[in-house]
Formats: C-alpha cells, structure tokens, sequence
C-alpha cells in the first residue's frame, strides 16, 4: 500500500543519517541528558507511592494490586484519589523484589532505559506523522523524512520538561503510558501493510492497538487518547479527508458522503472498532474504581473551586497558556505549581488576561491553517500536530472532571510529542525561506545544546529533596507548600531553627495550612514553647477537624501542660478519625502511666503492639512498666513476645536483660546484655546496668570494667558512680583481708 506524501526534507538543512545511526544518536542524546539522575534519592511523591506503598511488598498479594489506587489505598476508599495505575504499581514491585529493598539506584536506571526506548521509538513515529505512510514492496515501511524525523526526536529526548518523568520515580507512569501509546500508534499503522490476501487493512492489528491503549491507560489514565489520535490519523492520513470540505458536505446533507468518504477502505468499521473498545475499557474501569470521585481540596486546584464560571474558565485558560509556555521555554520548572504559585485572576484587568489571548491567537490561527490551507500535507501535519498537542492533554484539563493539580510538568510529556511536530514544521518553513539556511539549522541545534544543559541540571536537582525544593523558591515563592517542604527537609536533618522560618513563611502564605501548622507545632512542642503550640494545633482541628495527627499532637502538648483530661479526649478524637492509630494508642498509654492507670496503660500499649507489632517503644513501655510494679514473670512473657517480632532491637534485648536479671537468670541476661552492647556500644546505660548484673552475680572484676565503661560514656550517669564507688570499697575490703 502506498500512502505517499511530499518531501518534507527536501528544503531542511539538517543531518541526513541512516536510521540505526539516527536512532543511536537520539538514545545517546536522551541517556546525556538524564544520567546523571541514577543514583538520586526517592524524593517528594516516591515517598507515598514507593516507600510507604505496601503494595510494592512481597506480603501484599498480587490481587490486590487491582483493587488498589496508585498510592496503595482502597479504590473504594472516600480519601482515594482513584488514580489507577496497577502496572506501573507492579513494575515497582518487581524493582523493589529484585534490589532486595528501596534502593532508589535500580528504579532510577528503569526510567533513564524508558525514555531512551520511547525517544528512539519517536523516530519512526515522527517520520509517520511528518512524511506519511508508505511501505515498500516487501511490506517494509519507508522513513520519508529521515531529516526532519531525527529533529522532532532530539527535540523530544531533550526536553527539560520531561525531567519530572524521568528523575522523579513516580514519572514511571508516565513513561510507561507513553511506551504502549507508541506501540499502539505503530501497530495501528501496522495494519496497513498490505496483506498476502490484498486485503486493504489488518483487523487483527486493529484489535492488538486497542489492546496496546488499553495497557497504556493501566500505566496512566492519558494512555486512552491514543485510539482517539488514531482515528484521526486514520481519516487525516489513510483517507485523505479534508476536515472543511466534510463540514460542508454534512452541511448540506451530501449523499454521496457516506460512499465516498466513510465507507471506503473500511473507515467507518476501524473507527468503530476504536470507539468500541475504548467505550469497553472506560466502562471495566469505571466499573472497578466505582462512580465515587477523587477527593481534591481547594489549595490543590483552587479555580476549579471558584464559585463563578468565569473565573473558573478565564483561569483554566491561563493553566493553559502556562503549560505552552514550559513547551516553548521551560526554563521556570517547580516540582509543584499548587498552594498561591499561580494567584487567580478574578477580573479581566489583570495583565495575565494577554496570555490567554497570545494563547488562543496561535490556536486559532494554527486551526485555521489546518482546516483552510489549499496545501492537503500542510493541513495533515498542522492537524496531526494539534490532535497529538489537545488531545492527550485533555484528561488533565478539567473540562471532564477536577483535577488535582494546578499545573503538572508530567502531563506535558505526551502532548510535547505534538509540540515538536509543530516545531518541526514551522523549522522546514522558514527553512525554504531562509537564504542561509546553515544559520537557521546552527541556531536550532543551539537550542537543543541548551535543552541538553537545563536537563542536566534540572536531574540534579532532582537528585535530592533539599536541591529540589530549594530550586522550587525562585520559581514558585509565593507557594506554600515550596516553604513547607524546605522546612520539613530541614527538620528531618535537625535544623529546626531554620525549619520554623520556613514552616511559619508556610502558614503566612496559606493561614489554612493545618500541615504547616501542625509541623510546625511539633518543633515548638519539642522546644518546650507549650502555649505557641497548643495555639497552633488547636487551630489546625478547627479548620480541619478530622485532622488526627494534629489531635493526637495536642493531646501530648496538653498532656505536657498537665491538662490529663483534654489530653485524654484530644487523643481519642484523634483515633475515632482514624480507627489504626499505633502511635495515638502508645501516646495515650504514656498518659495513663502518668496517671498511674496501669491497666489502661498497658491495654493502649497492646492496642499499638496489635495495629503496628514492630513498635518498639510500646512493647518497651509495657515490659518496663511490668517490671517497676514487680509483675516480672509478666514482664519477661512480654519481653520474650516482643524480640520474636523485634529481634534484632537492642533496647528490647536491654529490657528484658534487666528484668531477666532481677528474677536471677543471670546468665541469660547476661547474653542478652552483651547482645545489646554489641549493637550499641557506646550506650552508658547498657554497660552500667550489665555491671550491676555482674555485682549481684559476684563477677565483681567484670562489674569493675563495665561501671568504668559507663563513666567514661557518661561521668554523669545516675547512679552508675554510687554503685562503682560501692563496689571499689568492697573490693578493698576484700584486698584488705586477702592481705591479712
């Protein structure tokens, strides 16, 4: 079958190479770009979708990767956010079974392999949408724009754009969607290789695209637009319609529309076949995730909550024209455009308003071009570089349903795929303008050496949180959540002087920000500064009253002020909203020690032990309690049941050793001590109480060396100086007399 299409080359001063050689060229320039991003860290979202994901875990059975959203919470739930996404999910499992743990190197590497895979797939997808479909007699397919397909390739590999994608693990969605979109695309043009039988088109094809799109959408949901552009490019490329002239014709009513145009070479059959099994996918979807919708806040897509249509549409057109201009120049890049990064324009004096118009001045004029130009191959590539721009961006446009972001670079990586198409033919056109044409062709591989250098050090940035929401300030300082994540970065590394500045900058961006607040809260709490705090958490449950963290966060300020009854109710609201709260129950079990309710104490800590069996500190509290009120035999039942789960915790082999010593076994005690020693060695404690043991046991030469242990760790150790000043008078006594 010949498609043929003229010669889009023919005027472009650019590398003509052999395909292979193209095709490693755009590897090696996609590798270069985001290299250097392989041994970074799991950053901003990894932590929720990978590290805190419990699908990713051997113990989760693999079934439950079809009922789960892409951060591991219950499709059904009311707080998930019905992203579905089980392949992605299963490939990070595979990731994480076979690095033994999270180490980020191997997920990383996957994403680098991805894009190089989709860039040098975008060769031939470009010489298709760029020169037409043609094969030979042998049924090969012919590239016919071997120049301009190259460029439109660099230009995708490089762009800093898709830097989130490709560094930010969690872009595996991303990448994995674009992956079977392509495939999709080229085994539709498949299957219009002419067949053994002379058959016009392949249906089995036909069936393996839609197959293709729909493991796409379980990658990501934008993976479902590819049986839409194929049906586009099917009439555009296939059929040769021109979109005007067909306009007209259902205008007034032509009869001999349906011969001529959708009858021939089976176009209306294969659009059905598409539009069947989209219909057919989008229905098993909605069936599996149920009709709920994802639950957003106003600080995550703040137009979308706009009361007046105006505003909300005036705004979403200005999101718009944002992400056409990361295309055109993305230079600015945030990990995160929420939270008064982009203020909202509510009237239509605002200035923004010339961005929206420059936007729907090209649009406009680009559809024009496409729909009204005399050149047939110029109103094909404009219109195939348009539907590869729009329509896969329609699924985060908030046209269908709110989305949860304001702006989000990765999902620009498919609609960049229409970006250079039409790049690359505004590039051929000033081309066969131009008089020096080297100085056109210089100048654009000038950009793409840029791109090179802003993707370089955009995967830097990526490399670590503190490099990434640093580089956020100067892009996005009016964004609350840039200060709240420099804070929370700074006070995981100890830096809490520092971490306030930025949590209280969080606050005063966004008086709502119950996270700030309660963060905030936690690090003046810990600075003793009560009234500050307890002020800040009680404003938190106020906006957001079903905020458990922050409840459970007064109730130990609260506790802390002595104020034992609203401590206590603070912590039980913090649990009637959240039913698995370990760290609510062992807080709320330190609260009826205090009290001296032991029996209450102890039925919280078992509460905690039974939601989270690895929690140290409630199992430690438990067998500390036990011993202090003389219930050893209990004490060493719970001790012993704690290092069966726990069994390489050194502060729970101390505990138990201590108990173990006092009920005189001494000789597993002393195992257990030795044990914890060796864990933590330079713990004053551990030595001072084993010298204690061996005093009792009359190993006083060993009790000697391991009080002076002690002292030497910690001069101040209470008690440790009475009992070696206690035994050094003992032994010499025992001199005294040996000497007599």
């Amino acid at each position: 079958m010949a498609q043929t299409e003229p010669n889009l080359d023919h005027d472009v001063s650019w590398f003509l190479l052999p395909s292979y050689w193209a095709k490693m060229v755009v590897a090696l320039m996609s590798f270069l770009c985001f290299a250097n991003s392989y041994d970074g860290d799991f950053v901003f979202d990894d932590s929720e979708a990978i590290i805190n994901n419990k699908d990713l875990r051997a113990e989760t059975p693999l079934g439950d990767l079809w009922h789960h959203d892409f951060w591991g919470s219950k499709l059904s739930s009311n707080t998930s956010h019905k992203s579905y996404r089980p392949l992605t999910v299963l490939t990070f499992r595979i990731n994480y079974l076979f690095a033994g743990g999270f180490y980020p190197v191997g997920f990383h590497v996957i994403n680098i392999i991805l894009h190089c895979t989709i860039s040098v797939l975008m060769v031939d997808v470009f010489s298709i949408l760029l020169g037409g479909l043609q094969f030979s007699n042998k049924g090969r397919r012919l590239n016919l724009a071997p120049k301009t397909s190259l460029l439109a390739a660099l230009l995708f590999a490089v762009h800093p754009v898709h830097t989130e994608c490709v560094a930010g693990i969690v872009g595996r969605a991303d990448l994995l969607c674009a992956l079977f979109f392509l495939l999709s695309f080229l085994g539709y043009c498949k299957a219009f290789r002419e067949n053994k039988e002379g058959h016009n088109f392949s249906i089995f094809w036909v069936l393996v695209s839609v197959i293709l799109g729909a493991i796409a959408m379980l990658c990501k949901e934008q993976g479902i637009t590819i049986l839409g552009l194929n049906a586009v490019f099917d009439a555009l490329v296939i059929n040769k319609l021109n979109v005007l002239e067909l306009i007209q014709k259902l205008l007034h009513k032509d009869k001999s529309l349906e011969n001529a145009v959708l009858l021939r070479k089976g176009l209306l059959f294969r659009i059905t076949l598409l539009m069947s099994g989209g219909a057919s996918i989008l229905y098993i979807r909605w069936r599996i995730m149920g009709t709920g919708p994802p639950a957003f806040t106003e600080v995550d897509n703040p137009a979308s909550f706009a009361d007046s249509l105006f505003v909300r549409a005036i705004n979403y057109n200005y999101y718009y024209s944002l992400n056409a201009w990361l295309l055109l120049c993305p230079w600015w890049l945030c990990f995160d455009w929420s939270m008064g990064c982009i203020p909202l324009i509510k009237s239509v004096s605002d200035w923004r308003i010339i961005a929206l118009a420059a936007l729907w001045f090209c649009l406009i004029g680009l559809i024009c071009q496409a729909l009204c130009s005399e050149d047939s191959h110029k109103r094909r590539i404009l219109t195939l570089g348009l539907g590869f721009l729009i329509i896969p961006f329609l699924p985060a446009s908030n046209l269908f349903f709110r989305v949860g972001f304001v702006i989000a670079e990765r999902v620009i990586y498919l609609p960049s795929i229409g970006y250079c198409i039409l790049f690359t033919y505004g590039f051929s056109l000033l081309s066969k303008q131009a008089k020096k044409k080297k100085i056109l062709a210089v100048a654009v591989l000038g950009i793409l050496l840029i791109n090179v250098m802003r993707c370089a050090l955009r995967s830097s940035q990526w490399r670590s949180e503190e490099q990434l929401f640093r580089s956020a300030l100067s892009v996005c300082p009016l964004n609350a959540k840039v200060h709240y994540n420099v804070g929370k970065n700074l006070a995981d590394k100890g830096n809490q002087s520092a971490a306030i500045k930025y949590y209280r900058e969080a606050v005063r961006l966004n008086p709502k920000y119950v996270h700030a607040m309660n963060n905030l809260g936690n690090i003046l709490k810990e600075r003793n500064e009560l009234q500050e705090a307890e002020e800040l958490l009680s404003l938190a449950v106020q906006i957001q009253p079903d905020f458990a963290a922050a409840w459970m966060n007064l109730g130990i300020v609260q506790n802390s002020l002595r104020r034992f009854e609203e401590a206590e109710q603070s912590y039980w609201t913090a649990i009637k909203h959240r039913k698995k709260y370990p760290d609510c129950y062992y807080n709320l079990g330190r609260l009826y020690a205090d009290l001296n309710r032991h029996v209450d104490a102890l039925n919280a800590w078992r509460n905690a032990t039974v939601l989270k069996p690895e929690h140290s500190l409630a199992w430690n509290n438990m067998i500390i309690l036990l011993d202090n009120t003389g219930n050893l035999a209990q004490a060493e039942a719970v001790g012993r049941e704690a290092l069966e789960l726990i069994p390489n915790d050194h502060s729970l082999m101390f505990s138990l050793a201590n108990v173990l010593g006092k009920s005189q076994k001494y000789k597993e005690s002393e195992a257990l001590f030795l044990k914890a020693i060796k864990a933590n060695p330079n713990a004053a404690s551990y030595h001072g109480n084993l010298a204690v043991l061996y005093h009792r046991w009359g190993n006083l030469d060993l009790a000697k060396k391991h009080y002076e242990v002690s002292l030497k760790l910690d001069p101040m150790a209470p008690g440790t100086k009475e009992n070696y000043n206690l035994l050094r008078r003992k032994l010499e006594q025992l001199q005294k007399k040996g000497s007599a």
